[in-house]
């Protein structure tokens, strides 16, 4: 008596078709995986790298109708320069005042400043808009 076979015989037909596509897959899948953390990281790097001034809020005073003080602390290169723009806001949102902060003390890494912005009305709050090196 014979016995009946339910699948072909090794070696002889090659691969299943199934095998090469799940393979195709997986180094496709790979190959993408591997791109993507590229350009994530070079993005990353050219962000924090790209980055000779920041700078962060610390506080804020409304000092009259006409005036806020601004705390400011600026991290740096010792030798980058720029500028940081400060922005003071009314109370219905819109911008009442505006200062442009020289960032020019070479030789020093940490700075902490305190600036006046004059503004047009009484401001309800003051932000830091951006930091630019030169």
């Amino acid at each position: 008596m014979t016995a009946v076979r339910d699948q072909r015989p090794d070696g002889r037909y090659g691969r299943p078709a199934d095998e090469r596509a799940d393979r195709r897959l997986k180094v496709l899948g790979s190959v993408l995986g591997v791109a993507l953390l590229a350009v994530v990281g070079w993005f990353g790097y050219d962000y924090i790298a790209g980055q000779r001034i920041s700078a962060e809020l610390i506080k804020f005073s409304v000092v009259s109708d006409s005036e806020v003080q601004v705390h400011l602390e600026i991290r740096k290169d010792a030798d980058a320069t720029g500028s940081c723009v400060v922005r003071s806001r009314a109370e219905d949102g819109s911008e009442v005042g505006w200062l442009d902060v020289a960032v020019g003390q070479r030789g020093e890494k940490r700075i902490d400043q305190v600036v006046t912005v004059r503004t047009r009305a009484r401001a309800t709050s003051a932000e830091l808009v951006q930091c630019t090196a030169r």
